[in-house]
């Protein structure tokens, strides 16, 4: 049986597959490869994702661009028609979430007015526990005879060991009161 003769191959044949293949496939990596910067040594990198930090803006040289706007031209009255895109609807909140960070906003405030209106109620005491306690250091002061009621109402005077303790006592309420 003769042998079958082997038909020659050119070598552009074999090199148009390849070389497309090797085209298509550095296209593809390149879509990939975002990023483009030299890095400490100067050699070109190609990454999906961001250089290493500390490199300088110098030497990136390409950054990934940002996404497209999508622009829609809606006719009047045509805007209950068209679905709204994925990231449209994801952005803008619904009536209802608009309506509860309202509500929680109308409760902030309120909440911040009470405490305001709180403060001013203590403020407003604490000046008045002041006048009161002031009156009372310049009448334990003033020497005049003072008393205390007893059990059935008597009225029995203060001694002097008692008026030195209610002259401490009024002036430790006019240090924390009158500020």
């Amino acid at each position: 049986m003769p042998m079958p003769t082997a038909r020659p191959v050119s070598v552009q044949r074999l090199a148009r597959p390849g070389l497309i293949g090797l085209l298509l496939l550095g296209l593809a990596l390149s879509a990939q490869a975002q990023w483009k910067w030299k890095d400490a040594s100067g050699k070109i990198q190609y990454s999906d994702l961001p250089p290493p930090s500390g490199t300088p803006d110098k030497d990136i040289l390409q950054r990934p661009t940002p996404p497209r706007l999508q622009i829609q031209v809606v006719p009047s009255g045509g805007a209950a028609s068209v679905p709204e895109s994925p990231a449209r609807a994801a952005s803008t909140p619904s009536r209802a979430e608009l309506e509860q960070q309202a509500r929680q906003k109308q409760q902030e405030q309120e909440a911040l007015a009470k405490a305001k209106e709180e403060e001013r109620r203590i403020a407003a005491q604490r000046r008045d526990n002041c006048a009161r306690a002031q009156d009372n250091l310049k009448l334990i002061e003033s020497g005049v005879r003072l008393g205390r009621p007893n059990e059935r109402g008597e009225n029995i005077p203060m001694d002097d060991k008692q008026r030195a303790d209610e002259l401490q006592r009024t002036r430790a309420v006019i240090a924390s009161e009158c500020r």
